[in-house]
């Protein structure tokens, strides 16, 4: 499985957790000229950018640490054109990471205020 179909593929899991969870799904990989957040979620008031990361297993480390400085910044960036451009107020905002490891059975972790 290519590692694009792959990725969408565990981001829809994501989504799945987060519904379960009574989080409101406003966006699946919205794009803009400046880059991409994997999902944008709404519960009680406030909007989170989600980074949805997945690895088989942490032979090579957890996923969450490839959510770099620079991918931080850059999401950053995307969350701040979608507030501009969606013309969102009165609202709070985090950021989190979605961490999913595992094969035939998966483990997710929902890291809130990975960084700000």
């Amino acid at each position: 499985m290519n590692n694009r179909k792959k990725g969408y593929d565990y981001e829809l899991k994501a989504i799945d957790y987060l519904k379960n969870r009574g989080y409101k799904i406003l966006e699946h990989q919205y794009r803009n000229g400046i880059g991409e957040i994997d999902v944008i979620i709404e519960k009680d008031e406030k909007i989170t950018f989600v980074e949805v990361k997945y690895r088989a297993n942490i032979s090579n480390g957890l996923p969450r640490e490839s959510v770099t400085l620079k991918k931080q910044n850059n999401i950053k960036k995307v969350a701040q054109s979608y507030i501009m451009s969606e013309e969102v107020k009165n609202k709070d905002f985090t950021f989190d990471v979605i961490e999913i490891i595992g094969v035939n059975e998966i483990t997710i972790e929902h890291i809130k205020d990975a960084f700000m």
